[in-house]
């Protein structure tokens, strides 16, 4: 459940980023592959240079110690011009985020 807040709050700073008119901003690529119970893997990227991909697979299916295992990637561009990322795991062990600054080229 804390995985669900945080990411959700993780996720409309990151596409609430103003960049020229987001509103405007055209989806230039979507992939979406639900496989069900167990996992899922999808992926977007938007003109204003918002994207995302991740990746989800059921670990130790059929024991007291299954759990959905998650990996992704989210980049924007922020109001200061400059590109972000941010890269997550989250599994058994917690959401687990790791954030980069790239300079825009």
């Amino acid at each position: 459940m804390k995985f669900a807040i945080v990411f959700a709050a993780l996720l409309a700073a990151a596409l609430a980023a103003p960049v020229d008119d987001p509103k405007n901003a055209q989806i230039l690529r979507y992939e979406s592959d639900n496989i069900g119970t167990d996992g899922y893997n999808f992926a977007f990227e938007t003109s204003d240079g918002t994207s995302r991909q991740e990746q989800a697979q059921l670990k130790n299916v059929g024991t007291e110690n299954e759990a959905l295992a998650v990996r992704g990637t989210i980049s924007w561009v922020a109001a200061d011009g400059q590109q972000y990322t941010l890269n997550f795991v989250a599994d058994e062990n917690g959401f687990q985020p790791e954030g980069a600054h790239l300079p825009r080229a």
